[in-house]
């Protein structure tokens, strides 16, 4: 086979994987989308050649690897930067998770591994588009939320409170007080994980019913 229709396979594969793996990721809404991961796998594909090359055609002496493994350093501080704090929340693991693929494929495509590159775009896939909704049903509660609860009084029912939160799908794992020595009321402050797709203004309206409620709100 000529050597240029062999880069040229390698090179469209790798494009064929980062734009997978970015469509996957715009149709979510996510930052990171088929442009950012088709120049990263098809550019870590050409680095993956150009290391080939440069050891076959003896242009220097040492180990070829070495590109692979400086575009794997390269590739972690772009995958960190995908990686966004909001509130009690951490948004893009799983993007960053993607970056890091996107160019193992592009490498792996460069060094002509074809059927190692149809298996793990495979399972980015079944992990993807399977097992990513599988996880959000069987583990609804997702968001994390700060509840915040001000009554008038010190005499409240909890466990009435825990019960619009547990029917509401939300898993509490912890519960901070703070009392009003002037006005005797009482405030429980509730951090837990609530499903993404709840909604927040009829819990509102639920936990606003309770007795001697004072005020009500759900905070990042």
């Amino acid at each position: 086979m000529n050597i240029y229709i062999d880069y040229i396979i390698r090179l469209a594969l790798s494009l064929v994987c980062g734009f997978c793996l970015g469509l996957e990721r715009k149709m979510r809404q996510h930052t990171v989308g088929i442009r950012t991961l088709t120049l990263l796998c098809v550019s870590s594909c050409l680095l993956t050649i150009v290391s080939g090359a440069i050891a076959s055609n003896g242009l220097v002496k040492g180990d070829p690897a070495r590109v692979a493994a400086a575009v794997i350093t390269g590739i972690g501080f772009l995958g960190a930067g995908a990686i966004v704090n909001q509130g009690l929340n951490i948004r893009g693991l799983t993007s960053a998770a993607i970056i890091f693929t996107s160019a193992a494929l592009g490498v792996a495509c460069g060094a002509k591994l074809y059927v190692p590159v149809a298996v793990v775009l495979g399972f980015s896939f079944l992990l993807l588009l399977v097992i990513g909704p599988m996880e959000r049903k069987l583990f609804p509660a997702e968001k994390r939320k700060i509840i915040t609860l001000d009554f008038f009084t010190n005499k409240v029912d909890e466990s009435a409170v825990r019960k619009i939160l547990t029917d509401a799908g939300i898993v509490v794992f912890e519960l901070n007080t703070n009392y009003d020595v002037q006005t005797g009321g009482l405030t429980l402050i509730y951090i837990g994980k609530i499903p993404e797709n709840m909604a927040t203004v009829e819990l509102t309206r639920n936990l606003a019913a309770l007795n001697d409620i004072k005020a009500v709100s759900v905070d990042n």
